[in-house]
């Protein structure tokens, strides 16, 4: 008889209370912040003051802010517009010139809605307005990624054996302050030609290795539903080609875009997959939790690609109200990106160290549904490495020592039969 049969059901039970209370003292200090961490859905009435202000200073309807055209149409890069939104200094205006000068910015409306107005720490605002780090940044590069050296055709970017990028336009329904291809971004909005992507098509084609492609930007939802369409659909005529991945922040910074029309587009053209890009629990509002609602109806998977940004998301209390976040709308965290080294946005870089801290502070700590992959890109295209914490301690023929997440060493027997 084993010494836990020996137990009364009396002790048993007081065992397992007591382990609870040492369970829910591990995350004691998330339960203590948690409620105090601003999101989409607790900022509702700010962010509803926010927009009747910006539909007054665009001298617009609630009919016209529901159209994603409009959106498009009304993005703000004006300084003195944006002025009247949000309280800033005459200084934070001659920087935005002086940003603006050397790399473009335009916020659509519904993203500038969710900015806190007076807070010029607000992790919306600091995503979207320009400031004077960027042009003060010695230590980034145009291409960290070497995406140009990794184009085999046009709109190609290939880094793996089995998979590429298609790069279908340079532009988004708002321009982040740490985005990684701002070299491509310019001052006109350009897509690309169909003559290009049937080019891009014809190398997929050439190339059977090629099962999943993802088509990117920019942002993918970009383009018409007409050239989504036949783009998806010829995809969907190459054999080797399983399955479509789209790139969008639509859902984020432009939720508009997700209409009943091109989720029934969208429909058509399974399996297909679309990964977003939430980096605070403020941007997962009412809206973006209907847009995402609409995709997952359409019998599309959601994944979350974050990038880890210093100021914005740097606290595992933040990051894992996050990911709660995206589950209750049913998101996936899918990777948490170390910043890339991209000239203009080095302010936004934080130590690996504090990523694989987040990581600590997830794993064991909440459900493994929560938990994405820590990513760094290898420079010069090289492809991404996943991070962790070191939880296999030794190994050894007959055991390892493995480090559990509640930093407790344990043997475990690592033999074959």
């Amino acid at each position: 008889m084993t010494q836990t049969n020996k137990l009364t059901e009396q002790e048993k039970r007081a065992l397992a209370e007591k382990r609870a209370s040492e369970l829910r003292n591990r995350i004691a200090d998330y339960l203590e912040v948690k409620d105090s961490i601003t999101t989409g859905f607790n900022a509702r009435e700010r962010i509803k003051r926010q927009k009747k202000l910006i539909l007054d200073v665009l001298g617009a309807t609630e009919d016209q802010w529901t159209d994603w055209k409009w959106q498009i149409r009304n993005r703000i890069y004006d300084v003195d517009v944006l002025a009247a939104i949000v309280n800033m200094s005459p200084r934070e205006k001659e920087i935005i010139r002086e940003v603006g000068s050397e790399f473009r910015w335009a916020i659509s409306p519904y993203y500038a809605s969710l900015m806190d107005p007076t807070d010029i720490n607000c992790p919306v605002r600091k995503q979207a307005i320009p400031c004077i780090n960027e042009v003060e940044d010695p230590h980034g590069v145009l291409d960290p990624m070497g995406e140009e050296l990794t184009s085999p055709a046009p709109a190609i970017t290939r880094r793996y054996p089995d998979r590429l990028i298609v790069n279908v336009t340079n532009q988004c329904a708002m321009y982040c302050r740490h985005c990684q291809r701002r070299r491509n971004i310019g001052e006109v909005d350009k897509n690309v030609p169909r003559e290009l992507l049937s080019k891009a098509l014809d190398y997929i084609r050439a190339n059977e290795e090629i099962r999943d492609v993802l088509i990117t930007g920019g942002d993918a939802l970009m383009l018409t539903d007409n050239t989504l369409d036949w783009l998806l659909g010829e995809l969907d005529e190459i054999p080797h080609v399983e399955i479509k991945r789209l790139g969008s922040r639509t859902p984020v910074t432009m939720p508009q875009r997700i209409t009943p029309a091109l989720c029934s587009m969208l429909e058509r053209h399974h399996p297909l997959y679309v990964n977003s890009q939430f980096n605070h629990p403020l941007e997962v509002t009412p809206e973006a939790a209907e847009a995402c609602g609409r995709l997952a109806q359409a019998g599309i998977p959601l994944g979350n690609q974050a990038v880890l940004l210093k100021g914005i998301n740097d606290d595992y209390n933040v990051m894992k109200k996050l990911n709660h976040e995206l589950l209750r709308i049913r998101v996936k965290p899918y990777y948490i990106f170390h910043a890339k080294n991209v000239k203009g946005t080095t302010h936004f870089g934080t130590s690996i160290e504090k990523g694989l801290k987040i990581m600590e502070k997830l794993r064991g700590h909440t459900s493994g549904m929560a938990i994405p992959t820590y990513i760094v890109n290898a420079p010069k295209g090289l492809g991404k490495t996943p991070l962790s914490p070191d939880y296999l301690v030794s190994l050894s023929p007959e055991k390892a020592v493995i480090r559990t997440w509640e930093d407790k060493l344990q043997d475990y027997p690592n033999k074959e039969d």
